[in-house]
């Protein structure tokens, strides 16, 4: 029986880069394979070739054991091929429903568009989903999670025989990924290919039937997923052993307190935090999505007005009206999208590190000074081991671990006391996992106090001192580390009531 899609020796190239050598890859009918390798092994570009937002300049691609070739992704749509980006690509301003269904709307008898029949299919779905989401709802009004599954559903209504999942639970809660591992292992119970894309090995254990690994734009390795595991893997993936991947922290914070929050309160439903931040300390912050975690770092860095409750630098209280006031005062905050609000992709690395140090880049006359923003910057490549040709790369250009080592770069020019990072590992391949892990760790020993906000409930616990569990705008629990277990963070962040 012919595979249900089979991609025999693709090859792609762009400007100055081979993208893909000779790339092969299959999927059955029922079986989910996953795609592993590190940012930039070519694992988007073989899926865009397949889906037909990109031609291959050699190779063959084959449906039922005919060849096809898709010069768009409608015509990859029509022979049941359909993609969740890790990227969102919803219309905010449209409702789910109507992102459902955007250019392929359902009409009545008569030809006009049947709104009924629409909300009843969307509602359908989002029923097999497992999703609580309202159909005529607008996006724009909608978590993250929220809007992945909507991705996820979209490309469902499509009834797609090959389904290509790009990181698509990069934003979902433990519950909302069990629910969609449930509706995979469905689909393929009826016969649906997954190609699944991951940086988590965990999930790859979990769901994936194969492993088909490249690096450099080549395949490095086939293995099925009873045969292998994490080191293996990992090996492959980067050429080189790194060890264990979760080391835990050695070194011990310091007993000054940097940072206190007293009964802090703000929007949307933050209320009452109280802990203190120590020199040196790594303090994990821990909590399903919707709990209050990225809330808590916007109130603090002055995005969001507090309603109530005071913060505290160096034993005196302080007024954080606004992200300036936050900077000012030492306070950096590496965002959970660094494509939307912590980089500038069309503009250069040495641009981006050093956009928020302008006025200390001047020289004696108070003229900016080209040759010292050169010496900062490169400061930062060589310690944060960032991999570019010349300062003035476009940060678009980069890796997805790059850029985040040129957000975190950006915040350590500003020579900050308190740094909070916001998933500071999310959707990053394993080896740029562990540099940021070093890079944290690093910080920490040389006294900067860091604010861990991470779903990745091992990286919690691996790198942090304590731990702080939020559960709907609330405190549940404090945690040293010798008394957290990813057992007792659930218990807390799952935890009802006062």
């Amino acid at each position: 029986m012919a595979p249900l899609v089979e991609m025999q020796e693709i090859s792609k190239a762009f400007p100055g880069v081979q993208a893909l050598s000779e790339v092969s890859l299959r999927v059955n009918t029922g079986e989910i394979v996953c795609v592993l390798g590190e940012n930039g092994a070519g694992k988007s570009t073989l899926m865009k070739i397949l889906s037909g937002v990109h031609q291959a300049d050699s190779g063959k691609v084959f449906v039922d054991g005919t060849e096809r070739q898709f010069k768009s992704t409608q015509e990859a749509y029509e022979f049941g091929i359909s993609t969740v980006y890790q990227e969102l690509n919803l219309c905010s301003n449209l409702t789910a429903m109507e992102n459902i269904f955007i250019g392929r709307e359902q009409r009545g008898a008569v030809g006009f568009i049947s709104y009924s029949r629409m909300q009843k299919e969307t509602e359908e779905l989002f029923s097999t989903l497992g999703v609580d989401v309202q159909a005529d709802v607008r996006v724009a009004k909608l978590g993250v999670a929220q809007q992945q599954m909507v991705e996820i559903a979209k490309a469902l209504s499509f009834q797609a025989r090959v389904i290509i999942m790009d990181e698509p639970t990069s934003s979902l809660t433990s519950r909302e990924i069990d629910t969609l591992f449930t509706l995979m292992e469905r689909l393929k119970k009826e016969g649906v290919g997954i190609i699944f894309i991951s940086h988590k090995l965990s999930e790859v254990f979990r769901i994936a039937d194969r492993v088909v690994v490249l690096r450099d734009g080549a395949l490095a390795g086939e293995r099925n997923t009873v045969e292998t595991n994490e080191q293996e893997l990992i090996g492959l993936m980067v050429g080189r052993d790194l060890g264990e991947l979760f080391s835990q922290r050695q070194n011990k914070p310091g007993t000054d307190v940097v940072m206190e929050l007293k009964e802090l309160s703000g929007p949307p439903k933050l209320e009452d935090i109280s802990f203190k931040l120590h020199k040196g300390e790594i303090l994990g912050l821990s909590g399903l999505v919707g709990a209050g975690r990225t809330e808590l770092a916007m109130l603090i860095m002055g995005a969001e007005k507090k309603t109530g409750g005071q913060i505290w630098l160096d034993g005196s209280p302080v007024e954080i009206r606004k992200p300036a006031d936050a900077v000012q005062r030492g306070i950096g905050y590496v965002s959970e999208d660094r494509k939307q609000l912590a980089l500038v992709l069309e503009m250069s690395v040495r641009e981006n590190v050093t956009m928020a140090v302008h006025p200390r880049i001047l020289n004696r006359f108070g003229f900016f000074d080209a040759d010292k923003e050169k010496e900062v910057v490169q400061q930062f490549v060589n310690r944060l081991r960032i991999k570019i040709s010349s300062q003035e790369n476009v940060v678009e250009s980069l890796s997805g671990g790059n850029q985040q080592k040129v957000v975190i770069s950006k915040w350590l020019a500003t020579e900050p006391k308190v740094l909070i990072l916001d998933e500071p590992t999310r959707g990053i391949d394993v080896g740029a996992k562990a540099e940021v892990h070093r890079i944290i760790t690093d910080l920490a020993d040389h006294g900067v106090s860091i604010l861990l906000i991470s779903s990745e409930l091992q990286e919690v616990l691996a790198l942090s001192d304590r731990v702080l569990v939020l559960h709907e705008g609330r405190l549940k629990a404090t945690l040293d580390r010798s008394e957290a277990t990813q057992e007792r963070i659930m218990s807390a962040a799952l935890k009802e009531g006062r």
